[in-house]
């Protein structure tokens, strides 16, 4: 696994992402230093939460060693649990920096997609959220999170074109649409085009169960869901 890849990428993400949203911020009346703070403010909550949620949806795997749930170099995060502290915790941070509710994260939905697009290159290079085995002419010679190498579908790099294919629809449209609209519009369509494309991931779990020489014979352990980031 290239652990260090997935931070870098993760990083290099988080950093353009709060650029992107910051030009995006002062086209909607927000001052872009005030923007940046809060939304650093509000990665690390979003990162905690992201990583309470994925222990919660894989209690079983952590209840006989609570240690785990803090280990850094185990990985494993959702999306989602991210989206909801986040949000949640911006109510009073963000009446506190005086800023708008709406507009800002009208602004912090491209700074989310910026960063989704760059971390899913880092998924691919440390092998998380691998696809799983396929025959399929959409499939590519790509090792999962535990080194095992065949022919898969290419989960991160599909995340991330429909990251990519969102954020330019966004920035076409960020002027016309009514503060709020935007926000929920990237929600919604990510979620809706993430929906088949979890599907196509490995259970890693079922993975970790299946012998070297099994999954080189190209058999799919199983269907998606297992312990990656989300």
């Amino acid at each position: 696994m290239n652990g260090r890849a997935y931070k870098v990428m993760l990083y290099l993400g988080c950093v353009l992402g709060v650029y992107a949203g910051a030009a995006v911020a002062v086209g909607r009346g927000i001052d872009a230093s005030r923007f940046a703070l809060v939304t650093v403010a509000l990665l690390i909550p979003a990162f905690i939460g992201a990583r309470a949620w994925f222990v919660v949806r894989h209690l079983d795997e952590y209840r006989h060693d609570p240690r785990r749930v803090a280990a850094r170099d185990e990985g494993g995060a959702a999306l989602f649990g991210g989206l909801v502290v986040g949000v949640v915790l911006s109510v009073p941070v963000l009446r506190l920096a005086g800023l708008p509710f709406w507009a800002f994260w009208d602004a912090a939905s491209v700074t989310m997609l910026v960063g989704l697009f760059f971390t899913r290159f880092g998924c691919l290079m440390n092998g998380c959220c691998a696809g799983r085995a396929t025959d399929s002419w959409l499939g590519l010679e790509l090792p999962n999170a535990l080194g095992h190498r065949e022919r898969r579908y290419p989960t991160q790099l599909l995340e991330a074109a429909l990251a990519a294919a969102i954020l330019v629809g966004v920035l076409f449209v960020r002027n016309a649409l009514a503060d709020g609209l935007l926000f929920a519009g990237v929600v919604i369509l990510y979620s809706a085009g993430r929906i088949p494309l979890q599907r196509l991931r490995e259970d890693l779990e079922r993975a970790r169960n299946v012998p070297g020489e099994q999954i080189l014979r190209g058999r799919s352990p199983g269907p998606p869901g297992g312990l990656t980031p989300a």
